[in-house]
């Protein structure tokens, strides 16, 4: 298959607002808080035909989206584009891959004056298919409740890092599922070697989504809101 990204989704558990305030800081323009029919709760940060989606949970003591609770905060999801989930899922059976049942969900959608419901159906790889996180596709069956004039911004996602131990592995790993531009897969030497200092990893997990680069935005900007939020900043 040839993947075209859908979205990226950062895990932020019971801290989403934390979340949302800190891209709001850098300068991005986020969706209203949105709820799912399946118990999340999240905002997107939304580019021409893609988003990065802040996910989280609402509160302990509701009914908990366990694939949400039992990954590690930070980027842990990468969803590729459906035109058909049912399709989706008899290829990718077809190519060995076990899957979950579509799912399908909604949330209500609040723009402006405007109200509707965004529906969605997704196939989900089985757990631990990829050790980096989750990764599925979603098919949207109301594009026009998500794409919506007043959130769309500058930029688009450009790259997604992965880190893995055997990084050639990995990397043929991906190739299995389809071709993309978007995954570049590298060792965890590699990534200490160039972004060690900034940000070391302190896990030794197999693999992991190490970072999201985003391209098109006002740099000078991004540097002066980072340095007044104390972020880790490579100048």
């Amino acid at each position: 298959m040839i993947l075209k990204l859908d979205h990226l989704v950062i895990n932020s558990h019971f801290a989403l607002d934390n979340s949302a305030e800190l891209f709001r800081a850098l300068g991005f323009t986020l969706t209203p808080k949105g709820y799912h029919s399946l118990g999340s709760i999240n905002h997107l940060i939304m580019f021409s035909d893609h988003y990065l989606e802040l996910i989280g949970l609402p509160c302990e003591d509701e009914p908990l989206r366990r694939e949400l609770l039992d990954n590690p905060p930070g980027p842990d999801g990468l969803v590729f584009a459906s035109d058909s989930a049912e399709q989706t899922k008899a290829t990718l059976q077809s190519a060995g891959f076990i899957v979950q049942p579509v799912q399908h969900f909604s949330r209500e959608v609040v723009c402006g004056t405007e109200r509707g419901e965004a529906r969605f159906s997704t196939v989900r790889l089985a757990s631990g298919t990829f050790s980096a996180g989750r990764v599925y596709f979603c098919q949207h069956h109301t594009p026009e409740w998500v794409w919506r004039d007043a959130w769309l911004q500058p930029g688009k996602i450009q790259t997604l890092t992965v880190v893995a131990h055997d990084a050639a592995a990995t990397r043929a790993q991906y190739a299995q599922l389809g071709d993309t531009e978007l995954l570049k897969v590298i060792s965890h030497e590699e990534w200490q070697a160039e972004y060690g200092t900034l940000l070391p990893l302190i896990d030794d997990r197999e693999s992991r989504f190490a970072s999201i680069r985003i391209s098109g935005r006002d740099t000078r900007t991004i540097r002066q809101k980072a340095q007044q939020l104390n972020l880790p900043l490579e100048q």
